[in-house]
């Protein structure tokens, strides 16, 4: 396919690569109300080949009206905020052929853990192909092409390189980011994000946003204090940033804080509570530091409230680990398992995230579901013998991690302990969050401790002194 080729980018006709003429204008969002009005008529009046976005950077296809959707809709998807989708699509409307609208849709699609959302992005990365574009929306359009391969290693690396050249692109900058997230790449999730830090200023529309996902990554490494700094200072200047909330979340419980993260968390619940895409995620962190300070029905009343009815991939990954921490602390769930199994169910020929199949298998052998857990372990074991992403990541990680839940849940604790010690030291490719992958270290140290209560005392100590750190 075109977008495919490393030469496209030096053969698009220079009629189809505009420069802007004039330094972009602040962001509409930013910018006070007479700023504002100022901001819209200039878009709205700029000769249709010199359209530029709030980055200064050139735009295929876009009216003026078109261009203020598009930012509308690119604010909400970098503060994690609800309503891109219906920005995107007045944009459309007013522009079909408006590249970059067609670009962030189809991300919006693929930066996700569901099959079915990615695939969906394929007709729309199909038609924004067949536009006029520039070499930046060139170099978008093959990104999402890799993707849509399934190659995300390819498909990084053009980001980078995109990056390279245009520093200020931040829609490239947050789905790297995610890439990254979804791919494990722990110290690329801040170092990516430091690097174009110069390039920026506290003007232009996604410098908080750019602050967070350093702070994220930040966190992911260890560097607390300075994950929460960033983060602060992110909703100093975007206080509806749902994203800095969520890295706020993650200082909390990484460095041991329940309680004063319950009380921050009750304190900003209006940023991130509602309208957010983040929402049933913080909840699930609100119902970690219940657990943390030893208030397991808190924890499992926010589960029935925020997470039992959904079906999204995010929330029943967060269901499956909360039920089965709340197992591990010996808090019986009662039928809650069968109801969250059951919507798994439909996930076990995924064979498209390694993070996903351990999270589902959680679920089925909480609930002792034998058919679906065999029935996963067959998937994975025909997707280890072929050949891609996941084949790769299922044979060094995803295989093996569900094995030692079987294990566990049958009470074979030994063999559990000796398949989760196994896992080699990059078990963090996975992808999620520390946080997230926490839940195998915690089911390791639940077995060693069933067996170390059935050995006799020496060889119980013995056991426990053997656990890895």
């Amino acid at each position: 396919m075109w977008a495919s080729s490393p030469h496209l980018v030096a053969t698009v006709p220079a009629r189809h690569r505009p420069q802007p003429p004039t330094p972009a204008a602040p962001h509409p969002r930013e910018a006070g109300r007479g700023e504002r009005r100022a901001v819209v008529r200039t878009v709205r009046t700029l000769p249709a080949r010199w359209r530029v976005d709030a980055q200064g950077l050139s735009v295929s296809g876009a009216t003026g009206s078109a261009l203020v959707a598009y930012e509308a809709a690119a604010a909400k998807f970098r503060a994690w905020r609800v309503g891109a989708e219906s920005q995107v699509a007045l944009a459309l409307r007013d522009a079909p052929g408006f590249v970059m609208a067609l670009v962030l849709r189809a991300w919006m699609l693929l930066c996700s853990r569901d099959p079915a959302r990615v695939q969906a992005a394929r007709p729309i990365w199909a038609h924004a192909a067949s536009l006029p574009v520039n070499e930046r929306e060139v170099m978008h359009l093959a990104a999402i092409a890799d993707v849509l391969a399934d190659d995300y290693e390819r498909d990084k690396a053009r980001l980078a390189r995109l990056l390279a050249h245009y520093p200020r692109d931040g829609l490239a900058l947050q789905v790297v980011h995610a890439f990254d997230y979804l791919t494990g790449e722990t110290e690329a999730l801040h170092r990516r994000a430091a690097d174009l830090l110069p390039m920026w200023n506290a003007r232009l529309p996604g410098y908080p946003a750019l602050l967070a996902m350093q702070g994220f990554g930040l966190q992911e490494c260890g560097d607390f204090d300075r994950a929460e700094h960033l983060a602060r200072a992110a909703l100093a200047l975007d206080a509806g940033d749902a994203r800095a909330c969520h890295v706020m979340a993650h200082v909390f419980e990484m460095s041991g804080r329940p309680r004063e993260g319950l009380r921050w968390m009750a304190g900003h619940a209006p940023v991130w509570g509602s309208g957010t895409l983040v929402a049933e995620h913080a909840w699930w962190h609100v119902a970690l530091y219940h657990l943390a300070l030893g208030e397991p029905d808190e924890a499992l009343a926010v589960y029935d409230v925020r997470l039992r009815d959904r079906d999204d991939l995010a929330t029943l990954i967060d269901a499956s680990s909360l039920l089965w921490r709340l197992q591990l602390e010996g808090r019986s769930v009662g039928d809650r398992w069968a109801a969250l199994a059951a919507r798994w169910a439909g996930h076990v020929e995924d064979r498209f995230c390694s993070f996903s199949d351990v999270h589902a298998m959680l679920a089925f052998v909480g609930a002792h579901d034998d058919v679906h857990m065999q029935g996963l372990l067959r998937s994975l074991e025909r997707s280890q013998r072929s050949t891609g992403r996941h084949a790769d990541s299922t044979r060094l990680l995803g295989l093996p991690a569900c094995a030692a839940l079987c294990a566990f849940g049958r009470g074979d604790d030994a063999d559990a302990v000796a398949r989760l010690a196994a896992l080699p030291p990059l078990a963090h490719r996975l992808g999620g969050s520390q946080a997230q992958r926490d839940v195998l270290r915690l089911t390791s140290r639940s077995a060693r401790q069933r067996l170390a209560a059935r050995a006799p005392a020496c060889a119980g100590e013995r056991v426990l002194n053997d656990e890895p750190a």
